[in-house]
């Protein structure tokens, strides 16, 4: 039903809240009805399909949303499509004049700008905000105008700049009206033959509340531990990355808070948000972050085809080497992994056993409820020395002295491989001393080509 007033879509992506959400407070702040749209992209070539667990958090995160507009007075609409197609075409259904959103940093964001001037030419009111990163990757750049290389002198020059702005506040109302949309449950994103999610509904609660209950219950306690973030036995770390992944909390949000807490711990804390900044700006320059090396140089990399029983055995958490297997059975059960394993798992895969970061990269995606488009292959390109800031390639993660050092009483280990030092567990699928020689060895090919 098109209305004397034309209303205003507010268009949510990875956004999924309405306290600091600068789109629909300006969408609200015009006084015209408001559809709050989500739309269900996977046709856009430039769009990355989500992986298994984060199909499972979006369901729950876009119920826990639905409740929130609901409560304002407005309703959640959800669409499915291509956005180039979908969003004129519900502009048309509806009358509206007006269409907001907050801004995407990668390949996605050529979808956005084609629609802004286009719709902009038809004479309809098309504004973007900045809401979902505290620097904007065009806004931090070297003294030659060119995207940082090396996160250091990165979040310093953040920094130097200061946050631009403070939280915004959710509206008290929305102005809604009645529009149709998908059914959720059509959707079919939760696991249902079988359903592996049993230890992700026990690990997690998805949406805007939850975040902000986690981020309390780090800055009330876990942070007094975060200088032990490297330990994986205890828990030091936020636990906030999924909800900072699908926007149910803002970094803008996250950095106020943290930062008024004066704790000591808080600099080393903030300065994880600013990797996760140096991740989307490298994504911003880069967009073939998951499927091109970083530095070129690593396309001479003599990558082996992989075993698939040795493949099989990482995935699972079978390789017999604890700190792997551990950390690969916690990803399983939870969708996540302490970010020191997560090294440890990478650097085995790509030096030990020889294969390509981007099989790895593609697993976690599928299995990690935090995936998101920067991060995850910037960190793998991390570990592998092919991406930006990257550890040297020479620098192999022992996992039985990460163990000895970071979980010296086996506390992680034993909690994820209960037979561990029985005669069940099997033994190394690998030598580590062999196959590290062996991939120092075949980086001899990247070093000629560099």
């Amino acid at each position: 039903m098109i209305r004397s007033t034309p209303p205003t879509i507010v268009w949510l992506r990875d956004d999924l809240r309405v306290s600091d959400n600068p789109a629909l407070v300006a969408a609200v702040d015009r006084g015209a009805p408001v559809v709050v749209v989500y739309l269900r992209d996977d046709e856009s070539p430039q769009v990355r399909p989500l992986g298994a667990a984060t199909r499972w958090w979006l369901h729950n995160s876009l119920e826990a949303l639905g409740s929130s507009v609901s409560s304002l007075g407005g309703s959640l609409v959800l669409r499915t499509g291509a956005a180039a197609e979908v969003i004129p075409h519900l502009i048309a259904e509806t009358g509206a004049d007006a269409i907001y959103w907050n801004r995407r940093y990668g390949a996605a964001r050529e979808i956005d700008a084609g629609l802004k001037s286009s719709l902009r030419e038809q004479g309809l009111d098309v504004q973007s905000f900045q809401a979902n990163l505290l620097f904007e990757p065009w806004t931090v750049t070297t003294g030659e105008g060119n995207p940082y290389r090396v996160f250091t002198p990165f979040w310093r020059a953040c920094l130097e700049r200061g946050v631009s702005r403070s939280p915004l506040p959710a509206p008290s109302s929305i102005q809604g009206m009645d529009v149709a949309g998908d059914a959720l449950a059509d959707w079919q994103l939760l696991p249902t033959r079988p359903d592996w999610a049993g230890g992700l509904r026990e690990t997690w609660v998805p949406g805007e509340a939850a975040a902000h209950d986690r981020l309390d219950t780090f800055i009330d306690g876990i942070l007094d531990d975060y200088h032990r973030r490297d330990e994986p036995g205890i828990e030091s770390t936020s636990g906030l990355s999924p909800h900072l992944r699908f926007g149910e909390i803002s970094p803008f949000q996250v950095y106020d808070a943290v930062r008024k807490s004066r704790h000591p711990n808080a600099a080393k804390f903030l300065s994880e948000i600013g990797w996760r900044e140096f991740n989307w700006s490298i994504l911003y320059s880069f967009p073939e972050l998951h499927t091109r090396n970083y530095r070129s140089a690593f396309d001479a990399f003599p990558w082996q085809e992989p075993d698939p029983a040795e493949l099989d055995a990482w995935k699972s958490g079978h390789t017999g080497i604890p700190l792997v297997d551990a950390g690969m059975r916690e990803l399983w059960h939870s969708g996540s992994m302490h970010n020191r394993v997560r090294m440890v798992v990478a650097s085995f895969l790509i030096k030990n056993l020889l294969i390509d970061w981007r099989i790895g990269e593609a697993w976690f995606w599928d299995t990690l409820v935090d995936a998101d488009e920067a991060s995850n292959p910037g960190n793998w390109q991390w570990v592998a020395g092919s991406g930006a800031d990257a550890a040297p390639y020479f620098r192999v993660f022992n996992p039985v002295l990460q163990a000895d050092k970071f979980d010296k009483n086996r506390r992680y280990i034993r909690r994820w491989v209960p037979e561990f030092e029985s005669p069940e567990y099997p033994q190394p699928i690998v030598d580590l001393a062999q196959s590290r020689k062996d991939a120092l060895s075949a980086y001899e090919a990247v070093k000629a080509a560099s």
